[in-house]
């Protein structure tokens, strides 16, 4: 079975090859840029409305924004969000595609090299595709899949283009078109995709029409002369050539516009010889290419990062690296001029496949518009393919040489061989970020930014004695590396190294450019070392004193790039520790102007409204931040608090549902069970909320709040005695826990009738807070249960004393003066022993009805989080105290509840005490 001149086991071949190549890079994780790309873009998310993979760039960065690195890759993004809505973060499937793409650009460069090549030598070129190590970085990366999704509609737009000429030599229209909607494919999954127009235009002239260099010389002279007309091949040539240059400049005034006319910025680190000056810049540049070569030659030392101090500046024409480039040039044009001037098979061959070489090369060359990398071999995708054609079409021509056939196919199969372990062993190198950049050093010591990857790695298994190692290795390689010299303050600080913290980012503040009159100072400085500011802020807020010294350098930050906005966000919290709400407020709606869809930013709007006491504007912003992030986790949590704070019965069922959907993102984190038996509580529902508050003790043993209020369930719901052995373990936990000891006290006097142990938990209370009146009011019970009424006229004067406006304490004191009273009309005397009991010994001591940190919630408020010193790291939340002091409607409401019932309690006793 053939399809298009290929067989279906060369198809299997091809893809059995890539899968013995590459199955091990499925075991990879994200690393480098991946974690950019995945991780950190919210395009891939469900929750982001498709249009914005058409807005943002490759990173997720709006292509409006100056940040933005301008690469738009729309159709690369949206294959990235379909592996999300497979396996999420799971990195095999992104792996597993990648690999199957390669496998799918390898069979169409197959059908692509039949056109030019034979069968045999076709095929060599298809393996050797399959297998060159230069693809790792390509196939093994996920990034690389914008290489991949490129190729297939560059290589599908040529074989339209190639069915664009009639078997009468007329035009076909239809391809042509088809040839332009894949070109326009190929660009908005990589900006290299358009060259595919200039592969075409070449084919179309050198190859189906035959024309050689010459021909076309003399042709042009004969018009030019006027002695003849253009010939009506070249007239249909040129009309077809006219569409497609017509197509390109539309597709680049597209992209032009896209990019809004802008350039990304790019610093010298990115690229050292884009900012140096001439000869440097042009020596260095035109140096790159025998480089490039030469990673396809030799693809022996691969590293994934060529940037920085990798390859030396090339500063004078007395430089030795100007012999390879002079070499280079020499046989690029030796080969152009001979495949030019024939034509031959073999010229066609070889001109074609220079095409693939140079044309998609030259947006990455830095010949024309300089780009963000000195060399990276996943642009070499492409050029490969004519690399690839040009070996296979040598040794095409060695193997139909008798002498020389046995020893061009022992060769080829060594290549091969060699080759295919290399990519294999090669991808082991992508297994993780530590492996990666560890690799890349042993290949190029003098590139700071991999001694600061490797710190990155390190970093993140929070061994930071040795990423700090690293990182003081990158200032030394360069010591004016702003980032750096970030990192080793950033790693001090995690050390508690505050003074070596704050002297490195003072060093890393001092080398960033000055602010030069009449010169955009965004435009000179990547967005990424305005950080030391926000880092360094960060860092000198923690002491109290020096805040109006953070917020200066964060007003610095955001007067250098005004749409910073990481400056406003951070400014906000600080604002927020400065008691200064309104111009929180403030800082934070500047920052939702900037970027509207960020669901932190809305729930940092609502903390401030929180400490500003207007709740209802605090639910509004939680509201918006769930819009946008439905389970973004502290949105959730604290809406549902609030919900429950406002005490409106209508808003229960939606407080429970939120608090529902924390445990299943939170399931670890008592507090949200916690919070839902309160809920239950407040509904009356006592099995769900004894169920939820076991849960959240199981899970948080010793949890203050969550014992007391389980103990204070069960002597609600007439189970005081299982409300024992929970007071015990909160007491154990926490043995000065005045409401615990208070409720301990009570259930053992009047339910277990245990006076001493009951004593023994008000003595402890007096013991920790002589001046407690309840517990102190309670003693005075015991002392009246013990039958002595002396020392419960003296504690109760005493308890008095302390508090005088209480009148239910003057009423207890003046009714056990008139029993001691009667007791002496009596004749009965007043020691313990002879002293008479109540009647039926049911003394009442008073405790709290509710929880024990005051109002009707169990919980603190979780305030806004602050950020981390690198902006792309997630937002985390603490518990410190943020509540709001006023009272509202129903808060008082339910202190009028408790005074009530206190006072029923209080009649009771009276009772008791007024009895015999």
């Amino acid at each position: 079975v053939t399809l298009e001149k290929m067989t279906w086991k060369e198809i299997c071949l091809l893809a059995g090859v890539v899968l013995g190549c590459y199955w091990n890079s499925l075991s990879c994780g994200f690393v480098f840029d991946d974690v950019s790309a995945i991780l950190d873009n919210k395009d891939l998310r469900p929750s982001t409305p498709l249009v914005n993979l058409f807005l943002n760039d490759f990173w997720g960065t709006p292509m409006s924004e100056e940040r933005s690195h301008k690469s738009y890759r729309p159709l690369t993004v949206l294959t990235f969000r379909l592996n999300y809505l497979i396996s999420e973060l799971g990195a095999m499937s992104y792996h597993l595609l990648n690999m199957l793409l390669h496998a799918v650009v390898c069979v169409l460069f197959l059908r692509v090299s039949r056109i030019i090549l034979d069968n045999t030598s076709s095929l060599v070129a298809a393996l050797l595709f399959a297998v060159h190590p230069i693809h790792t970085e390509a196939v093994t990366g996920v990034v690389g899949r914008a290489e991949l999704l490129s190729s297939i509609f560059l290589l599908a737009a040529f074989l339209s283009y190639t069915k664009s000429k009639g078997s009468d030599h007329s035009i076909v229209w239809t391809p042509i078109a088809l040839t332009v909607v894949l070109v326009a494919a190929a660009t908005l999954c990589k900006e290299q995709g358009i060259t595919v127009i200039g592969i075409c235009c070449v084919y179309e002239v050198f190859v189906a029409q035959g024309f050689t260099l010459p021909m076309l010389i003399d042709t042009m002279l004969q018009v030019v002369r006027g002695k003849d007309g253009l010939p009506y091949t070249l007239l249909q040539t040129l009309l077809k050539l006219i569409v497609l240059i017509i197509s390109t400049l539309l597709l680049v005034i597209i992209r032009v516009q896209v990019i809004q006319s802008q350039l990304p910025v790019f610093t010298r680190f990115d690229n050292p010889a884009a900012v140096s000056q001439t000869p440097a810049r042009q020596l260095t540049f035109n140096y790159l290419l025998p480089v490039n070569a030469w990673l396809l030659l030799n693809p022996s030392e691969l590293c994934c990062d060529w940037t920085m101090g990798t390859i030396p500046l090339v500063e004078s024409l007395l430089d030795v690296r100007n012999l390879a480039t002079l070499t280079f040039y020499s046989l690029l044009s030796v080969l152009a001029f001979q495949s030019l001037r024939h034509s031959t098979k073999s010229a066609k061959t070889v001109i074609m496949a220079l095409s693939l070489v140079v044309l998609p090369f030259i947006p990455a060359s830095n010949l024309f518009f300089p780009v963000g990398f000195v060399v990276a071999e996943r642009v070499l995708y492409v050029p490969s393919m004519g690399f690839c054609m040009l070996v296979a079409h040598g040794f095409g021509i060695l193997s139909h040489t008798g002498s020389l056939k046995k020893v061009s196919w022992l060769f080829m199969a060594i290549l091969l061989t060699t080759h295919t372990v290399k990519t294999f062993n090669r991808n082991w190198d992508w297994e993780s970020e530590y492996t990666l950049f560890t690799s890349a050093l042993k290949v190029n010591k003098n590139n700071a930014k991999l001694w600061n990857n490797v710190g990155h790695a390190l970093e993140n298994q929070n061994n930071y004695e040795r990423a700090l190692k690293y990182f003081l290795q990158a200032t030394r390689v360069q010591p004016d590396d702003i980032g750096a010299h970030m990192n080793v303050g950033r790693t001090y600080k995690n050390l508690n190294k505050t003074k070596e913290a704050e002297d490195a980012y003072l060093i890393a503040k001092s080398l960033m450019p000055q602010v030069i009159p009449g010169k955009k100072y965004a435009t000179r400085v990547a967005p990424n070392h305005l950080n030391v500011y926000i880092n360094l802020a960060n860092l000198i807020r923690t002491n109290d004193s020096r805040l109006e010294e953070a917020d200066q350098l964060y007003r610095q930050a955001i007067s250098m790039r005004p749409d910073f906005k990481q400056a406003y966000i951070s400014r906000g919290e600080l604002l927020l520790k400065m008691n200064k709400p309104s111009e929180a407020r403030d800082a934070y709606l500047r920052a939702l102007e900037l970027d509207g869809t960020n669901a932190d930013l809305w729930y940092n709007l609502a903390i401030v409204h929180i400490e500003m006491k207007e709740p209802a504007e605090a639910l509004k912003n939680f509201n918006h931040a769930l819009e946008l992030n439905p389970k973004h986790k502290l949105a959730l949590f604290n809406s549902a608090l609030l919900m429950q704070e406002s005490g409106e019965p209508r808003l229960r069922p939606e407080a429970n549902r939120r608090f529902l959907v924390y445990i299943k993102e939170e399931p670890d984190d008592a507090n949200g069970y916690f919070n839902l038996g309160m809920l239950a509580m407040d509904e009356n529902k006592n099995e769900a909320a004894e169920k939820w508050m076991k849960k959240a003790i199981k899970l948080q043993p010793g949890f203050r709040s969550a014992l007391f209020n389980l103990a204070l369930l069960y002597s609600q719901s007439k189970r005081e005695l299982d409300a024992l052995p929970v007071l015990e373990e909160l007491l154990h936990h926490h043995p000065e826990h005045v409401k615990g000891l208070v409720l301990k006290g009570d259930i053992l006097m009047n339910h277990k009738k245990d006076t001493k142990g009951a004593k023994a938990c008000f003595e402890r209370i007096l013991q920790m807070d002589p001046t407690n009146v309840q517990g102190k009011h309670n003693l005075c019970v015991v002392y009246f249960e013990e039958r002595d009424l002396l020392r419960a006229e003296k504690c109760l004067e005493e308890t008095l004393a302390l508090a005088p406006h209480e009148e239910y304490v003057r009423r207890h004191l003046a009714i056990v003066r008139s029993k001691m009273a009667a007791m002496s009309a009596a004749g009965q005397g007043l020691s313990p022993l002879e002293s008479s009991s109540p009647s039926t010994g049911e003394g009442k001591t008073v405790h709290t009805e509710k929880d024990e940190e005051g109002g009707n919630k169990k919980n603190t408020w979780k305030t806004p989080p602050t950020r981390s010193e690198e902006s792309s790291k997630k937002l985390e939340g603490s518990q410190s105290d943020k509540r709001t002091k006023s009272k509202s409607t129903k808060e008082i409401k339910d202190i009028e509840k408790k005074r009530a019932a206190a006072l029923k309690r209080l009649e009771e006793i009276e009772r008791i005490l007024s009895g015999d």
